[in-house]
């Protein structure tokens, strides 16, 4: 086992949280008193919106990267670090709803259904309600990604930290659109491709959602190669069994949990590792209903139905949950040979745990 630096207490989750969500405040007061005109508060209001609820797991990381490097002290500026991954996160929420054609995210409208209800209640026709709500959503997802930039250049990093977070950053922005680029090309095509499904995994969730924070944070305490090292050693495998339990929730979950329809991802027919495992295993008669089923966007409760039957039949489902323990295990025995303090340890451990273990 690695030798660990002494223990200090890195903030708690409810207070990260609860900081995060007072810089993104006191950043976007700022920018609503600036805007050129009244017409932007429209978009801000709807990405205020946007930023309300969530579990904050990209800054939440972000600052445990930062303790994990053996960052101590003074926090502003790692809190602002880590509020601009939650204005990326919109960016990329928003833009991935546009491209899905989403109805709901967070239990609420997502932002281009709610962009196209706030047109016509302003008296806005309603034949032009859905193409307005597209067209301001893209603009929204662009200014959330503008001031993500801008709330990461002004958090008050030291230029040389600063210097070694950016190209940080920039790989997070090639490996988040390169994994959405897998997504769209392999959505609708339903074939037992496990190992692309999990390439998609590895780019548009692991190395965004887990490592690339992780890492972040550890910059802005000025992490050497090894704790870097250490940070992907946990967050890669974290982040796919992440993502796996995202699949399943996505089929099997409870939408007043989730807070997105467990319909959404069959109509669109994603290429998950859960669909790939089903399509390979299937009989010809249940790949005839997968294929026929799957990807139909006037797919009713009663077809999912049939659809969820067949995964659990061929023991899909059960294959997920066991590639999540596997993943979590892995996650666990780098958590045991990284050079961090053991209250950061401990934190991460509980974060893993949280992350892959909840229910269907």
């Amino acid at each position: 086992m690695a030798t660990t630096p002494p223990a200090t207490s890195p903030p708690g989750l409810l207070s990260v949280r609860h900081e995060v969500s007072e810089a993104l405040t006191g950043f976007l007061d700022a920018k609503d008193q600036a805007a050129p005109g009244t017409e932007l508060l429209y978009l801000t209001s709807t990405l205020r919106a946007f930023l309300t609820g969530g579990k904050r797991l990209r800054s939440v990381l972000c600052l445990y990267g930062w303790q994990a490097a053996g960052g101590a002290g003074e926090t502003t500026a790692v809190i602002r670090a880590a509020a601009s991954l939650e204005l990326f996160q919109v960016f990329a929420l928003v833009h991935d709803d546009v491209m899905d054609d989403s109805d709901v995210r967070r239990g609420r409208p997502s932002a281009h259904r709610a962009l196209a209800a706030a047109y016509t209640d302003s008296g806005g026709p309603r034949g032009r309600a859905a193409a307005h709500g597209l067209g301001a959503a893209v603009l929204l997802g662009d200014l959330a990604l503008v001031w993500s930039d801008e709330l990461l250049q002004t958090a008050g990093l030291a230029p040389d930290r600063l210097a070694q977070v950016m190209p940080l950053v920039a790989e997070m922005r090639n490996e988040l659109m390169y994994g959405q680029l897998l997504d769209l090309q392999s959505t609708g095509r339903l074939t037992g491709d496990v190992e692309t499904a999990l390439h998609v995994i590895r780019y548009k969730t692991a190395k965004y959602t887990v490592e690339r924070p992780l890492h972040i944070g550890a910059a802005v305490a000025g992490a050497d190669p090894s704790v870097l090292d250490a940070c992907t050693a946990f967050g890669i495998p974290l982040g796919e069994a992440f993502q796996l339990r995202d699949d399943l929730l996505g089929v099997f979950g409870d939408p007043a949990e989730t807070g997105k329809s467990i319909l959404d991802d069959l109509r669109e027919g994603k290429a998950t590792v859960l669909m790939a495992l089903a399509v390979q295993r299937a009989s010809s008669v249940e790949r005839k209903t997968l294929r026929d089923l799957v990807g139909r966007s006037d797919l009713d409760e009663d077809q999912a139905a049939e659809i969820r039957a067949i995964l659990d039949s061929t023991g899909a489902r059960r294959t997920v949950e066991e590639m999540i323990t596997a993943r979590r295990d892995a996650a666990f025995a780098a958590l045991d040979e990284a050079p961090f303090p053991e209250a950061a340890t401990a934190q991460l451990r509980q974060i893993a745990l949280d992350a892959t273990e909840r229910q269907t």
